[in-house]
């Protein structure tokens, strides 16, 4: 699995990851916040019960503000907002499968011919 050697701030609103084979993918606030894969804000099946997650208004105060980064092992981070959400944990692969840049779009639909 590839790992980043660089996670940082790349402006006010963005984190740019440099991965182990050079690779560099940028994320918006908004895209990872938006991308969040917790059960809260993707809903989840357990058991035949279905949890659906609720309708959240975008325009919360704190929701696009990315307050903490947290590595999570070695296999994801944890993201903390400004309005207090912090389940989510991005995996590297989660993360790498997320990447919009130019390449990454062209392999993605490549692979999906």
């Amino acid at each position: 699995m590839i790992r980043p050697t660089s996670i940082k701030k790349d402006g006010p609103e963005n984190i740019l990851i440099t991965w182990a084979d050079g690779h560099e993918s940028r994320y918006s606030f908004k895209f990872l916040r938006e991308a969040c894969p917790c059960a809260a804000c993707k809903g989840e099946s357990v058991l035949l019960h279905t949890y659906e997650a609720p309708r959240v208004e975008s325009s919360a105060p704190g929701r696009y503000e990315l307050v903490g980064v947290q590595q999570v092992g070695s296999y994801a981070m944890q993201l903390r907002w400004g309005d207090g959400h912090d389940t989510g944990i991005f995996s590297w692969e989660y993360l790498l499968n997320c990447c919009t840049c130019a390449a990454c779009k062209t392999s993605k639909g490549k692979q999906q011919n």
